[in-house]
């Protein structure tokens, strides 16, 4: 059966949850090698292991943390000279797009982005995407070379599927663009104790409705008390109501949730562009016409600051 080489994601030996996903969507392409690099590489082949990675590819050098991008292209690279892959998976951050262009240059391939569907076909993997603010969906393959494929989070799910994940170190020779680009220092983002917005499978956001950076504290409690990434509509960050960290939109991040509940957000193409492959999407809005309600599984025409406060309530209530 042909191999797929999958990116992994981690930090420091733990692995992110869209590898994860990528492992189950590589599986129906072929059996999957995973290539970890970095502090904690090795680290991550019990749970690759355990979601089908075959193999485990890891290789560690200060260049990874020291330089930006390039060291993991050169790594990447000779990866898939070692494994011959029928693909190549990546998940669909900032950094590893760019690692996935770079690779698909390198090899002369072709690429596809932001895939949200993976199957097998007779002339290669079909990955279905969004496109237009995701007003339409296609199915697209790669026509030249081996097929570079980044993936949104939560296009999969996770399924277990053990499998021998023997870990064999990679070698690596980096090329002279490596060290070009020097990190020459790093800030932790303060942690607020909730998922990841990208990764999120419950995502609540605000708009220009919530009226205010303190009023977002109603936001944050529904957020909380589903276990849920808290966003933000372009309008809301622009103001300075909340860190355009959390922006969901063209211009901000794009989620694809399992629920995602817009508050006080009228709907704007921006905004939908970042959201609207969430499988179910709810709204609250006291704007009846709003454009929000086009698009929406379930749409309650009410004032947030009473609506939130109760489904809140009612949520705690439910899990006593």
């Amino acid at each position: 059966m042909a191999e797929v080489l999958v990116y992994v994601d981690h930090v420091d030996g733990a692995v992110r949850k869209p590898t994860l996903e990528l492992l189950t969507l590589a599986r129906r392409l072929g059996d999957p090698v995973a290539l970890a690099l970095g502090p904690g590489a090795e680290n991550t082949a019990s749970a690759l292991a355990e979601h089908g990675a075959v193999k485990v590819l890891t290789a560690d050098a200060a260049e990874f943390a020291d330089y930006l991008v390039v060291p993991k292209v050169d790594a990447l690279q000779a990866a898939y000279e070692a494994v011959s892959p029928a693909a190549v998976l990546l998940p669909s951050s900032a950094e590893a797009k760019e690692i996935a262009a770079r690779l698909a240059v390198r090899i002369g391939s072709g690429i596809i982005t932001d895939a949200v569907d993976l199957e097998a076909g007779e002339a290669g993997p079909v990955a279905t995407q969004s496109v237009f603010a995701a007003a339409f969906s296609t199915r697209t393959r790669v026509s030249k070379g081996t097929p570079v494929i980044t993936v949104k989070p939560n296009s999969a799910p996770v399924e277990a599927a053990p499998a021998a994940g023997v870990v064999d170190a990679l070698s690596v020779s980096f090329s002279a663009n490596a060290t070009g680009t020097k990190v020459v220092s790093r800030t932790a983002r303060e942690s607020t104790g909730r998922p990841e917005l990208t990764e999120a499978a419950i995502v609540v956001s605000g708009g220009r409705g919530v009226n205010g950076a303190e009023n977002f504290a109603v936001i944050e409690a529904l957020a909380d008390s589903l276990g849920a990434a808290v966003g933000a509509s372009r309008a809301a960050v622009d103001a300075g109501w909340y860190p355009h960290s959390s922006q969901v939109g063209q211009t901000g991040k794009s989620v694809s949730p399992q629920l995602y509940i817009a508050s006080g957000i009228s709907g704007a193409i921006q905004h939908r562009a970042g959201m609207q492959t969430s499988k179910t999407i709810v709204a609250i809005n006291k704007d009846a016409e709003a454009p929000i309600f086009d698009l929406v599984d379930y749409g309650v025409v009410g004032d947030l600051f009473e609506v939130v406060p109760q489904l809140t309530d009612e949520i705690k209530t439910r899990k006593g």
